[in-house]
């Protein structure tokens, strides 16, 4: 007999919930081009209190999907980077960005 499935299960929303919110985009989407320091996050994102963005980053890392890399040095460097799992969201990210794209053009054009 096959597994029974709950039909309240959607693997896209624990995918959305992994990545989705109103800032979690936005970092992803700077941290796929480059390591980032958090200072440059902020800057990039400067609608963002550096409360949210501490506690989005940690969310991020609590769930695999960015590294937290801290030197040893004074003072102190941390910087964020894609984790290897966080990886293999990038390709998706990227299609998402051009559906995206598409999506405002059309928007714009109706």
């Amino acid at each position: 007999m096959g597994t029974l499935i709950d039909p309240m299960f959607c693997p896209t929303e624990t995918g959305l919930g992994v990545i989705g919110g109103k800032w979690k985009g936005m970092i992803l989407w700077c941290i796929c081009r480059k390591t980032m320091r958090f200072n440059e996050l902020h800057r990039m994102i400067p609608s963002i209190s550096q409360r949210m963005l501490t506690k989005q980053l940690r969310e991020l890392e609590e769930s695999g999907i960015i590294e937290r890399e801290v030197y040893a040095q004074v003072p102190p460097k941390v910087e964020y980077s894609l984790s290897s799992h966080g990886q293999k969201l990038k390709p998706i990210l990227d299609q998402l960005e051009d559906w995206s794209r598409e999506y405002l053009e059309q928007r714009q054009q109706d």
